[in-house]
């Protein structure tokens, strides 16, 4: 059935008068009537009675006018809906994070995607690294934060924020009163750090770093997540080496301090995979550089 149609039925039912539903439709009033009659002759019933002084609906024509609405309307949805899901409106969108991402880029990312595309289902899920790296590659997950490096032929890598490393702690530490303080001065401490399979590289870095500043570091316990991480500084059973951003996190009866020197620049970046996104996935990317760019993290 052709809608055009229907919208002239539906135009005349609704206004009883073929001058006026011809001007509403923005055509004269002979193609219209030649509308109607195709209408009434494709169905095989009369629609309309009219004569010279008044157009009145015939009992089939009140019972096709409902369902003609219907179908306008059903048809003008789907019209809708299929513009949206093409600019990304709606859809679904899984994003995979590490942990120390939820204490930097993430929860400003996510707000402000819910409140640009409230429409789209979004699912977070805290994911180690090589979790998310499989899952992206394997389409089962759309986009994750990690810390690099990465390499994976299936794979875009975007740096979306760059940070040093910290130390986190007792605040009755010795050197909880210093303002900076110096990696050597941790040469003899108890540290606490997430265990090297989570992100071997990371790991890898902060060893050398400290190796570099002329002492190896005396790892006691490894934990996870980095919130256990700092449960354990907190109640003194250590200090530990950590991105910035868990200075966000803030827990009673620990002090953050920025090191002084040589430090390490600790990346935090998307991957997502490098055939063409979807449109609810190009959204979120464009929020994702939006949202860094205008808190000034990135390179």
């Amino acid at each position: 059935m052709d809608h055009k149609l229907m919208q002239s039925f539906v135009a005349v039912a609704e206004e009883l008068h073929f001058g006026r539903a011809a001007i509403r439709l923005h055509i004269s009033q002979p193609p219209l009537t030649k509308q109607i009659q195709q209408l009434e002759q494709a169905i095989g019933v009369r629609l309309l009675d009219r004569t010279k002084r008044k157009v009145e609906l015939t009992a089939a024509g009140r019972v096709f006018l409902d369902e003609a609405r219907a179908v306008l309307h059903q048809t003008g949805q789907a019209v809708e809906l299929a513009r949206k899901a093409d600019r990304g409106e709606t859809g679904h969108l899984s994003v995979g994070f590490i942990d120390a991402a939820i204490y930097s880029v993430v929860p400003a990312i996510v707000q402000r995607f819910v409140e640009a595309y409230p429409e789209v289902e979004l699912s977070l899920t805290d994911l180690r690294i090589p979790s998310q790296i499989k899952l992206v590659a394997e389409g089962q997950l759309d986009i994750g934060f990690v810390h690099p490096p990465i390499v994976h032929n299936a794979l875009q890598v975007e740096s979306i924020l760059i940070e040093p490393l910290i130390v986190a702690l007792p605040e009755t530490h010795r050197l909880a009163s210093e303002a900076e303080v110096a990696l050597a001065d941790l040469a003899p401490e108890a540290l606490i750090q997430f265990p090297r399979g989570i992100n071997p590289s990371l790991y890898d870095e902060i060893v050398g770093l400290c190796r570099s500043s002329g002492f190896s570091p005396r790892i006691v316990r490894e934990a996870t997540p980095k919130q256990t991480i700092i449960g354990l500084v907190s109640v003194g059973l250590g200090v530990s080496l950590l991105p910035a951003c868990l200075q966000n996190l803030r827990r009673s009866g620990v002090v953050y301090r920025p090191i002084r020197g040589r430090n390490l620049a600790i990346d935090t970046s998307i991957i997502y995979r490098r055939e063409q996104p979807s449109p609810v996935l190009k959204a979120f990317l464009d929020v994702v550089r939006s949202t860094t760019s205008t808190n000034g993290h990135g390179r």
